[in-house]
Formats: structure tokens, C-alpha cells, sequence
């Protein structure tokens, strides 16, 4: 959920650190991580005015219609040249078909690789949702989680190339990937603190019904670990 009550502790233990390794699973080829998309998530909640659809609907402000656009112009805040994702995933609105509706609630995922793009898209959801979407209709705005970018700086490189070193010793075949979803490793990094991820065992379907673990892969992945801290 964003280790939305933990986060401040872990990141105090890693000031004192020299850096962090983080055990969430490998990759399906065995992959670890070294950058992860930061993440937003925010509520967007629409209150405007209800009436009968049919005997007076020019009385009623449509929560709905106001959300309606609302999604076209957030969609239009994505960039896919700097990988920047909006998605509005959970909508809850409206009470009958015969009702203008007065309220709806949507819930909204942002993804990015710049730190300065989520500060470019917050701001500008900001000023949306001050300006409305529909006359009569309010929009409110709420924060419900924030991971920063992870990304690999200098003294991560280093880390990476030790982490090499002790594959090759251990017989571990290492590559890197850059991911789409947060850990606590996006906390970590953004604090200064070289942070890798990916130690844990193989495996896939990351919060799926088809979720799995590579049962061989598990006395490696605990070798590999070992090798790196007695490296260190």
C-alpha cells in the first residue's frame, strides 16, 4: 500500500546506512532491480447537484459529467516519451438512472521516471481541480500516496558492479532491469542511500491468482545475498 506508516522508520534506518538491499522478488529471468517508477495515487471526490433526470433535469449539476472530463483532460497530462502514466483505475458514483448524480469518487494512479514530472503533473492536477471540470460541480483533490523515482546514481553504479562480482562467485548469472512498480527501495534512494532490489527468490505475477516463486531458485538467491553483505 506505500508503506504509508513506515516509510519515515525505514528511511531513518537507512541514513544510518551504507546501503540498502532489498529482498522483493527477482525478476521471471532473474533480473534485479535497479530503477523503479515512482508512484502517486490520489482521490479525486465530485460534488454537484441532484435532481430528477426526467421531470427537472436542468436543476441537477452531473457529478458524472463533471468526470467525464475531467479523465480526458488528466489522460492529456501523461507523456510517453519520459514514461509518465496517469490511470484512473476505481470510479464509485451516481444512485439511480433516473437521478442526476450528485457525487462520484474515482481513484488515480500516476507512474514516472523524473521526479520533476511528478511535480509537473501534481501541480497541474492541482490547478484542473481548482478551476472544476463542470459549472456547479466541486472537485476535491487528495493525496493518498507518493513513492519518489529510484534511479541509479554513481555510488549505486559501484553497488551494481559489486553485486556483479559476487554473482560471478557464486555462480549467479546477474542482469538489471528498470520497473514500473515502487518498493521501499524508492524511499530508500531518494534519501541518498545507494539501494538495489530484486535479492529475493524468482518469480512473477506479481499480485495475480498466478503468482509464483521458483522453489530452486531460493538457496541461490540466499548465496548471492551472503556473498554481497560478507563483500560489503
Amino acid at each position: 500500500t506505500g508503506s504509508v506508516h513506515s516509510h519515515e522508520w525505514i528511511g531513518g534506518l537507512a541514513k544510518r546506512s551504507r546501503c540498502v538491499l532489498v529482498c522483493e522478488a527477482a525478476r521471471a529471468d532473474g533480473s534485479l532491480v535497479k530503477a523503479r517508477k515512482g508512484m502517486a495515487g490520489y482521490r479525486l471526490t465530485f460534488t454537484g447537484v441532484s435532481a430528477h433526470a426526467g421531470n427537472e433535469p436542468e436543476k441537477g449539476r452531473s457529478a458524472i459529467t463533471a468526470f467525464a472530463h475531467a479523465v480526458l483532460a488528466i489522460n492529456a497530462l501523461a507523456d510517453s516519451g519520459s514514461g509518465t502514466t496517469l490511470n484512473v483505475g476505481v470510479v464509485e458514483g451516481g444512485s439511480a438512472a433516473n437521478v442526476v448524480p450528485e457525487s462520484l469518487t474515482a481513484e488515480l494512479d500516476m507512474r514516472f521516471w523524473q521526479n520533476e514530472e511528478y511535480a509537473r503533473v501534481d501541480e497541474a492536477l492541482h490547478a484542473l481541480c481548482r478551476e472544476g471540470f463542470l459549472t456547479g460541480v466541486e472537485t476535491q483533490l487528495e493525496l493518498l500516496t507518493h513513492k519518489p523515482a529510484m534511479a541509479a546514481g554513481p555510488e549505486t553504479e559501484q553497488l551494481m558492479r559489486l553485486v556483479e562480482r559476487a554473482g560471478e562467485e557464486e555462480g549467479v548469472d546477474i542482469r538489471w532491469q528498470a520497473v514500473g512498480g515502487g518498493s521501499d527501495a524508492n524511499h530508500t534512494a531518494a534519501l541518498g542511500i545507494p539501494s538495489l532490489d530484486g535479492f529475493g527468490p524468482v518469480g512473477a505475477g506479481f499480485h495475480s491468482p498466478a503468482e509464483w516463486l521458483e522453489i530452486a531458485s531460493i538457496a541461490p538467491r540466499i548465496g548471492l545475498l551472503r556473498r554481497v553483505v560478507s563483500m560489503l
